[in-house]
């Protein structure tokens, strides 16, 4: 199989099985297996259709951008990876998209910080980190890649919102009735105040940190220097 075929044919293959065994196949599974159970076939297959994905995006050969890449994209890519990052600390404390036994009670919060911002930080977090990687590397494997990524979280996003309203009810459809899928949206529209979606200590600092990490060992691994640490040295 050419490289190009392979990386598509297992980019369709991690979406697929991501997206049938959150929600066609769950709930048989589920049963079946018991929610332990279902976890842990769940993880196997995700790890291993990631694997193949990485395998398959490494196997590109070498291809030429499609677009010039100065400082200016690099600079705006680099402050998008940085938002991206505070939203995904931000939705790792009180966030009732998680599968977690207070989900249905962190629904009540108030949306403040990151939830005020979208009701999918996580998620809008990997696709922004895709959109990133794709102005700063504009080939035809990494528009894939990132299309791909993207594709998975915003359309996984909105199952959870079907399954969510399913399982917690009035809980999650409150929750939703007070946020939005689109990050802004509720600012933009007036219906909540700007103020509120200030990120709280725990994302701002965590996702600085995560940040800084990631796009350090961007250059350390032996990738493009990405982040400040282009500017510096």
């Amino acid at each position: 199989m050419q490289p190009m075929s392979l990386l598509i044919t297992t980019c369709v293959l991690f979406v697929g099985s991501h997206l049938a065994l959150s929600h066609p196949l769950r709930e048989g599974l589920a049963t079946r297996l018991g929610e332990r159970g279902f976890q842990i076939v769940y993880s196997i297959v995700a790890i291993a259709c990631l694997i193949m994905l990485v395998q398959a995006w490494r196997g590109m050969p070498p291809e030429p951008p499609l677009w010039a890449v100065g400082d200016a994209l690099w600079i705006i890519a680099s402050a998008l990876v940085l938002f991206a990052s505070i939203l995904f600390m931000g939705s790792l404390i009180g966030n009732p998209a998680l599968p977690a036994p207070s989900a249905a009670a962190a629904a009540q919060n108030a949306p403040r910080g990151v939830f005020a911002i979208t009701r999918h930080p996580m998620m809008w977090g990997f696709a922004l980190w895709a959109v990133a990687h794709v102005m700063v590397m504009p080939t035809a494997a990494q528009i894939i890649l990132s299309g791909t990524v993207v594709f998975l979280a915003l359309v996984g996003s909105a199952g959870q919102d079907v399954k969510k309203a399913r399982l917690m009810g009035d809980s999650w459809r409150h929750w939703a009735a007070r946020t939005s899928f689109v990050p802004f949206a509720r600012q933009i529209g007036g219906a909540t105040p700007l103020g509120d979606t200030i990120p709280r200590p725990h994302a701002l600092f965590g996702g600085v940190v995560l940040w800084l990490v990631a796009t350090w060992g961007h250059g350390a691994l032996g990738y493009m220097v990405a982040g400040i640490w282009r500017w510096m040295g």
